[in-house]
């Protein structure tokens, strides 16, 4: 374990925590939330211990530590460090600058995974208001508020709404970062979402399944984010009768799911629950 021992000079303490933070940050990226935890928690107590609990510069901490706690379908906890994470940046750099944007912007996501979609789209505006003013509307940030609020839009009914909002972002991504970008596939995995409830099963297949072709050799192919693909893509079949084609891909998801986020997360119970309807 990395400590920051209390006659550690300002730069080395500064030094130590940030290579405990970049620790966290790969440990979630690949899909490991308890050592990322772990890891946040620590440099975050070094980082209170150093610049005091209020201080701006841990809201970036902060929220990526709300972030884990969201994959981990802890909302309350993920809300109580948006919301001091916020308060720091708007005490330090004012309410309308872009990192109060992120903030606002995983609000939004909190309230989406809870199922309250309208609260989660006032979320939403307010930080796709906040950065298009602070970067401009081709930006990729913006894009990304973009598609977050498309998704609490279709999840209200609204479809040709959403879909013009995916689509923008779509195109914002693919202009700033190429055809393989993670971005570009998960705005590719929320199109596949919205034309499954459209109806329109063969272009929903095929977003999934360009979704996948790019996040897999990103992640790996047993990361818990390209097991939700999985599992889009199982419903899917199973919706039209595909029976075989489902089963197996809900049980790559369960496996994931289950390695990485436990037995009863509830990504993991759901795609338990589809397999077993199945079977």
């Amino acid at each position: 374990m990395l400590v920051v021992d209390d006659d550690d000079t300002p730069v080395h303490a500064q030094v130590r925590i940030h290579t405990i933070a970049t620790l966290a940050r790969v440990e979630r990226t690949l899909g490991r939330l308890e050592a990322a935890e772990q890891h946040y928690l620590e440099a975050l107590t070094a980082a209170e211990a150093q610049a005091g609990a209020d201080d701006a510069s841990l809201a970036p901490m902060l929220n990526d530590l709300a972030v884990v706690y969201k994959y981990a379908a802890r909302y309350d906890e993920a809300v109580t460090l948006y919301r001091r994470a916020l308060a720091a940046i708007e005490t330090s750099l004012g309410p309308e600058h872009a990192d109060a944007a992120t903030v606002w912007h995983n609000l939004g996501g909190i309230e989406h995974s809870r199922g309250r979609h309208a609260e989660g789209e006032s979320y939403a505006r307010r930080s796709v208001q906040i950065r298009e003013a602070a970067l401009g509307p081709e930006h990729p940030a913006v894009a990304a508020d973009i598609a977050a609020l498309a998704a609490l839009v279709q999840e209200q009914g609204r479809l040709d709404e959403a879909d013009t909002l995916y689509r923008r972002a779509l195109a914002v991504f693919e202009s700033a970062y190429g055809p393989d970008h993670y971005d570009v596939a998960v705005a590719c995995n929320n199109l596949g979402a919205l034309e499954a409830a459209r109806g329109c099963h063969a272009a929903a297949k095929a977003h999934y399944r360009r979704a996948l072709q790019i996040k897999e050799p990103l992640l790996g192919s047993d990361h818990p984010d390209v097991a939700m693909t999985l599992h889009n893509l199982a419903v899917l079949h199973a919706g039209q009768g595909h029976t075989q084609e489902a089963c197996s891909l809900f049980v790559r998801a369960l496996v994931i799911f289950e390695a990485h986020l436990g037995a009863d997360h509830p990504k993991t119970r759901a795609s338990r629950d589809e397999l077993a309807h199945l079977t």
